[in-house]
């Protein structure tokens, strides 16, 4: 992980565009801008938590780690949130793995750092309470998802979800790491994508995904991504400064 000397950027975390410009300022001097490689752990389960991450491209896992070592994405965290909620909620470790699952950048800092901040009781903390309802949100839909809708509307779903995080409608992905994510055999992945292929929804190859007609995909998709959408834009509606 390549750590880069000057925070002083455009703001492109939303989280953190939306903090009003005093307490921006006042996070500055502990931000460092950071690579967030592709398949990077940013932290293990069970391990203390040192760094949360405002990511600003690129997208993190979390993921829930079985005994047999197989793993199910159970939250998603892109240019819209922060990596390392269990320290604001009062522990420093968690049962899940953090894994760079699109290749960018963000801003870490001292998880401890972080915690002063929060603590402090103004708009960070607002922002960051809601984010973690909103993150709520993303996790219970997720696990009525898995259960109910079949693999094609959720794969649509998660399809729609990577794109409006990495605001593109192209970005690298293999069907074995897809699988991995939903927790499903690379096979089904495999039928699953060629009937959205067929649709005219996505392409596939090498190893890139390309969306051509998001309001198709968005029709094959379940309900789960439009209610999740609305309500981090309802909890949030974070806009780039």
């Amino acid at each position: 992980m390549s750590v880069y000397k000057d925070p002083h950027q455009p703001i492109k975390n939303r989280l953190l565009a939306a903090l009003p410009a005093e307490e921006y300022e006042r996070l500055v001097p502990h931000l460092q801008l950071v690579s967030l490689p592709l398949n990077q752990v940013l932290y293990e389960v069970g391990v203390p938590i040192e760094y949360v991450y405002f990511p600003q491209q690129g997208i993190v896992s979390l993921l829930s780690v079985l005994e047999d070592g197989s793993t199910v994405e159970a939250g998603m965290v892109g240019n819209d949130g922060m990596v390392g909620l269990p320290v604001i909620l009062g522990g420093n470790k968690t049962s899940n793995r953090a894994l760079v699952q699109v290749t960018g950048n963000g801003m870490r800092m001292k998880a401890e750092l972080l915690k002063s901040e929060f603590n402090r009781g103004k708009a960070l903390q607002s922002l960051l309470l809601r984010y973690t309802q909103a993150m709520l949100t993303q996790v219970s839909q997720g696990v009525a998802c898995n259960r109910m809708h079949t693999l094609e509307e959720r794969l649509a779903r998660w399809l729609l979800t990577v794109q409006d995080r990495v605001e593109s409608n192209q970005f690298p992905l293999t069907q074995e790491f897809i699988a991995q994510m939903l927790g499903t055999r690379r096979s089904g992945v495999t039928v699953a994508a060629g009937t959205l292929s067929k649709a005219g929804t996505i392409s596939y190859s090498r190893g890139k995904i390309t969306i051509l007609n998001q309001g198709d995909l968005e029709a094959i998709s379940c309900e789960c991504y439009g209610i999740i959408k609305a309500e981090f834009s309802r909890l949030l509606d974070t806009e780039h400064r």
